[in-house]
């Protein structure tokens, strides 16, 4: 499927059983539609094609279609697996959290008339019962607080779809989130299979082969657990004033520092950040020489390749899901800093819940004015970096048994099964097709 905006690419597999299948693009008009429902319509539109597709692979009689595993943002296509008489599972590539936040708040708004925008720039909060601490309004998506955008519409469709599904595949693992996994265990909600952590530790993020050689040699001649990575995903970006806030507070910490530092896209643009032709230009004047002995500044990153390596003992974090189950993975801990979509959550459950990162900001949003000080970066990178910290020892905890959950034996090994056997019990005796 093409994206109307330059995507990342790296899907790939050497599975033999695995097969892409390329679909021809679709036009949608963005200029009238909100953003939060553009995604939605776009993949919406391609309903026709995605079912002349499977149609086409399922003429021989020897493909049997078991059923459909469908994103998020995909539920348009329960529709066509209906047509095949087969069964929709979802995957959902967030946390366990935040599928019962989701699932939580649309039953609230659907029927007992919640308005989302009572959390708007407030201080209240809001009992959910995937989460073991009150959740605060300003770490709500801003999605859902917008309604020019769309996006809390968008939201709740999805999310009442995700009830007619049989079955959710989420990207974690019960040790890991075994309050919010025992909160969706009731009759209202599909099946929930805890089959993570799903990480591709061989991808990159769009950048190049001799750009990660620098950053892994720099990285070798540094000592064990001493560097700072600062990292804030594949769309974050900031403001002059802000990185400069960024630049003093790395400098004041002394800390070793690792900074993948981007810039944003022209406005307007739908499109990913890029690097800076020239970074001295937004940093602080003589910044780069007085920290030339214990930093380096660039643009790409090979995320996973520097979060397994020895010499990174913290990682500050936008707190995309995916980032912070590297993290775990690899031992690192967390600073939390995030930026947009369901970060902010992501980043009270890691702080308050599960105790297993340390807070520079939980609430910062990417739209809003707030300017994080130095002083506030320099105390977090502090705390980040104490060798003694709970958070270090908890993290390392976790890091083991996320290397166990996978195996044979393990949770997410276990709950895979049990998705596989389903699905294949619940294969048709006759395969349903529409007619041509």
């Amino acid at each position: 499927m093409k994206f109307p905006f330059e995507s990342i690419d790296g899907m790939d597999t050497d599975s033999d059983s695995i097969r892409f299948v390329t679909l021809p693009p679709v036009e949608v008009g963005s200029s009238t539609t909100p953003s939060g429902f553009f995604l939605s319509e776009f993949l919406k539109a391609h309903i026709p094609i995605v079912r002349d597709a499977i149609h086409e692979l399922t003429r021989s009689n020897s493909v049997r279609l078991a059923g459909f595993v469908i994103d998020m943002f995909c539920t348009h296509m329960i529709d066509v697996a209906d047509v095949f008489g087969v069964p929709s599972y979802l995957f959902f590539a967030s946390s366990a959290a935040f599928l019962g936040f989701l699932l939580h708040l649309q039953f609230l708004h659907d029927y007992e008339g919640l308005d989302f925008n009572e959390f708007k720039d407030s201080d209240a909060e809001l009992e959910v019962p995937s989460f073991a601490n009150s959740v605060p309004g300003k770490a709500f998506p801003s999605l859902m607080i917008d309604k020019e955008s769309g996006g809390a519409e968008m939201l709740l469709y999805h999310t009442r779809r995700f009830r007619q599904v049989k079955g959710i595949l989420v990207n974690t693992f019960i040790e890991l989130e075994s309050h919010a996994i025992q909160s969706l265990s009731g009759s209202t909600v599909p099946v929930v299979y805890p089959v993570g952590p799903i990480l591709n530790t061989q991808m990159g993020s769009g950048g190049g082969q001799q750009d990660a050689s620098v950053i892994m040699s720099w990285l070798d001649d540094q000592p064990p657990s001493s560097v700072v990575f600062l990292c804030f995903g594949s769309r974050g970006t900031f403001g002059a004033d802000q990185i400069k806030e960024i630049a003093y507070g790395l400098e004041h910490s002394g800390h070793r520092f690792l900074w993948s530092l981007r810039q944003p896209p022209p406005k307007g643009k739908m499109d990913f950040p890029s690097d800076y032709e020239s970074i001295e230009e937004v940093l602080p004047e003589g910044f780069l020489h007085r920290t030339a002995r214990i930093g380096k500044v660039i643009g790409w990153a090979p995320q996973a390749a520097v979060l397994s390596h020895s010499a990174v003992g913290g990682f500050v974090s936008h707190c995309g899901w995916n980032s912070l189950l590297e993290s775990v993975w690899y031992g690192v801990p967390v600073a939390t800093w995030p930026i947009y979509a369901e970060q902010q959550i992501n980043a009270f459950q890691m702080v308050k819940d599960l105790g297993l990162a340390i807070e520079i900001k939980i609430d910062y949003n990417k739209d809003s004015d707030y300017v994080v000080s130095a002083h506030e970066i320099e105390n977090g990178l502090r705390n980040l970096m104490n060798i003694d910290s709970e958070v270090r020892q908890k993290r390392k905890e976790m890091q083991k048994i996320s290397r166990r959950v996978m195996i044979d034996g393990g949770s997410s090994h276990f709950s895979l099964g049990h998705f596989i056997e389903d699905m294949v019990a619940n294969i048709p005796c006759k395969q349903q097709r529409r007619d041509t």
